[in-house]
């Protein structure tokens, strides 16, 4: 029997070295200033994480979710996932905005099929998984504790 893939949530973390203004689909132009992004997804369907991972990992691609936009010009530096049947990325979102210096710099990017503010927060530094985690506990997320696995890359850019 073939084992199913691991579905569940995930965290890009994105660095942007220089400011850019970017058209994002139909959701508008925005400028993005430099620094980090931490964009909160989930991937719950076929090819789970795994499926979901790869495809934000390739730069070459059809511009389909508004995090395409933003990846065409940032290097992926980390991601941070979470296996589980149940969708967490808008408590994901709103936990990224409790660290130090985050903000919006694109109104409903990625949210456009929830009331999230958006699922894209800039910050000034790049965020810490342990920083992350205590922000999840401070916004009330954590109950459950989950286990959080993080992967390095080296996007040559």
């Amino acid at each position: 029997m073939k084992a199913r893939p691991d579905r569940g949530t995930y965290a890009l973390i994105l660095a942007l070295p220089s400011p850019h203004t970017l058209t994002i689909g139909k959701l508008g132009r925005f400028s993005f200033p430099p620094g980090y992004y931490l964009y909160a997804g989930s991937a719950l369907g076929p090819g789970g994480l795994a499926a979901r991972l790869a495809r934000h990992d390739r730069i070459d691609k059809k511009q389909h979710w508004h995090i395409d936009y933003l990846r065409s010009v940032s290097r992926l530096e980390q991601v941070w996932t979470w296996a589980s049947k149940e969708p967490a990325e808008c408590q994901w979102a709103a936990a990224a905005l409790h660290l130090p210096g985050a903000g919006l710099p694109a109104p409903r990017f990625g949210a456009s099929d929830c009331r999230c503010p958006a699922h894209l927060v800039h910050l000034p530094v790049r965020p810490s998984l342990e920083a992350f985690s205590q922000a999840l506990k401070q916004a009330g997320y954590a109950a459950s504790n989950p286990r959080i696995r993080k992967m390095e890359y080296s996007d040559a850019r």
